[in-house]
């Protein structure tokens, strides 16, 4: 089972971008139950706002150089 917030998550873009590795979708987004350990999934499941460029292990990713 995948992250209920996957088709709507803004590291989509990252990834479509290849600018993230897919190892960050295989462990996270798309595990049978490791997208519970994804700082943006618990963050957005009480509702605490988060940058768009955070990684699932809560890293920021610097997208400054990229036109996202």
């Amino acid at each position: 089972m995948a992250c209920k917030w996957y088709d709507l998550c803004p590291l989509r873009r990252l990834e479509r971008a290849k600018l993230i590795d897919q190892s960050w979708v295989n462990t996270y987004c798309r595990s049978d139950s490791r997208w519970k350990d994804c700082k943006r999934y618990q963050l957005e499941e009480q509702g605490i706002l988060h940058p768009d460029s955070m990684l699932p292990d809560g890293r920021l990713y610097d997208t400054r150089d990229y036109d996202l």
